[in-house]
């Protein structure tokens, strides 16, 4: 079988974007769950300076209830994405009239919105929300300490200035996002890990204070990128390297709030939109989930019903792979935050037999520097020499010695998020105009 008629779920890092809008426009039933930074926004060290594109946000209309969000940003607050779309459109009645906030699962999976802007966080105790509360100024607290002992040559104001940028008060994941201080520290290499090794100290005391508050199971951390997890399951900081920044973002989140878990909820919601009953129950949430995907898988088998499962179409920007060296053997840590729901996604459609595709955004060119790019090349068809060249890609964003990976990256996006937007707003006309003849 030829690249052109092998099915999308069959290829690996295809440029066929062509292919992509035929499936979402003649596919009935589709579900897009979609990340945001470095997927439909530029990838930006300081997140208040992030802007939307507006007719992007028009096109989501057009997929209304196949399109969800699943991200561990947050929908609210100052830093918010809800912030974004307000700012774009100049006109918050018109956004909450017309329904154009972006629906779905953020804060990894614990803050749910309607196209609205109806917020709730389903499974979250008011204990939890409060001690959430204290965590961005205990993170300014650490910072300031970590800065006194070590000024690394830094003026006071310009400390001030990043410690700001840094510290994001977000409702239900409080996060320290490093980036500014890479920019500032990119010479000094050493602080810049000493801060990261001083983040992650205040990670674990959060967590202990947390423990002594009889809140033991609430909190986790995820770090962005990470190399994977360890054998407790706690995922692992990556130091920066060069110009590789590392982990950029400590994100103090509520457990259960992980990206795979967040398809179910989506799931649970499309199906009850298509067939009036939730197959999980009305109040199923990412808190009383399982985490192995095998028993995500279980749970899913036992109670969706395959004649109704979508093709899902999952798109993200954050997968990683890196080489360790272990007794003169290679091993691989892999992770990313998009790494886990591209994952499960792409074994439902084995499961199911529904044609998944997972999707990848190249957001290296953004402003954070902590993502290998894809590797392109050109070909001439030595058979048919009158031709035109053929662009692929030859590598993707994990370690090229990886050769087991089991995720596969479907179609990728070379060019970032403006190529993505380009796609989206195409895909999403395709599809109106052929439901509208029918």
């Amino acid at each position: 079988m030829s690249a052109t008629h092998t099915p999308l779920h069959q290829r690996s890092l295809s440029l066929d974007h062509q292919e992509l809008i035929n499936l979402i426009s003649n596919q009935q039933h589709i579900l897009i769950i979609q990340d945001l930074d470095g997927v439909c926004m530029k990838l930006v060290k300081d997140p208040l300076t992030r802007v939307i594109d507006k007719s992007y946000l028009e096109a989501t209309k057009l997929f209304e209830g196949h399109f969800f969000v699943l991200t561990n940003g947050e929908h609210i607050g100052k830093r918010g994405v809800n912030a974004i779309v307000e700012r774009t459109l100049k006109n918050i009645n018109l956004v909450q009239n017309r329904g154009l906030y972006l629906p779905g699962l953020a804060g990894g999976g614990v803050q749910w919105q309607d196209c609205y802007g109806n917020i709730s966080h389903p499974g979250v105790s008011e204990e939890e929300l409060n001690f959430l509360q204290q965590v961005p100024q205990k993170i300014e607290k650490a910072l300031i300490e970590f800065f006194r002992q070590n000024n690394c040559g830094l003026e006071k104001s310009k400390i001030k200035q990043g410690i700001q940028l840094t510290v994001l008060d977000n409702k239900v994941s409080p996060t320290v996002n490093l980036n500014i201080f890479h920019e500032y520290l990119q010479h000094q290499e050493d602080s810049y890990c000493k801060l990261q090794q001083a983040m992650k100290v205040l990670m674990d005391n959060l967590q202990e204070q947390a423990k002594h508050q009889g809140l033991d199971n609430s909190f986790f951390v995820h770090y962005a990128p990470n190399l994977g997890k360890d054998v407790q399951g706690k995922e692992i900081m990556q130091l920066a390297k060069g110009k590789d920044s590392g982990t950029t973002d400590f994100q103090f989140m509520l457990r259960g709030a992980i990206k795979e878990v967040g398809v179910l909820v989506i799931l649970n919601h499309y199906f009850y939109s298509k067939t009036g009953e939730y197959p999980l129950g009305e109040g199923f949430n990412v808190r009383q989930s399982p985490k192995d995907h095998q028993k995500l898988l279980k749970l899913i088998k036992d109670n969706f019903d395959p004649i109704q499962m979508p093709t899902i179409i999952g798109i993200g920007d954050t997968v990683t792979s890196k080489a360790k060296e272990i007794n003169s053997q290679l091993t691989f840590q892999r992770g990313g935050s998009d790494r886990g729901f591209l994952y499960l996604i792409q074994e439902i459609g084995k499961e199911f037999k529904s044609g998944n595709v997972t999707v990848y955004i190249d957001s290296s060119s953004g402003e954070v520097k902590n993502r290998n790019p894809l590797k392109l090349e050109k070909f001439i068809s030595s058979k048919n020499m009158d031709l035109p060249e053929e662009l692929r890609v030859i590598r993707g964003p994990g370690d090229h010695r990886d050769k087991n990976d089991p995720l596969t990256l479907n179609v990728v996006f070379p060019e970032g998020y403006k190529q993505y937007i380009e796609f989206f707003k195409k895909a999403a006309t395709a599809r109106y105009k052929k439901n509208s003849h029918n």
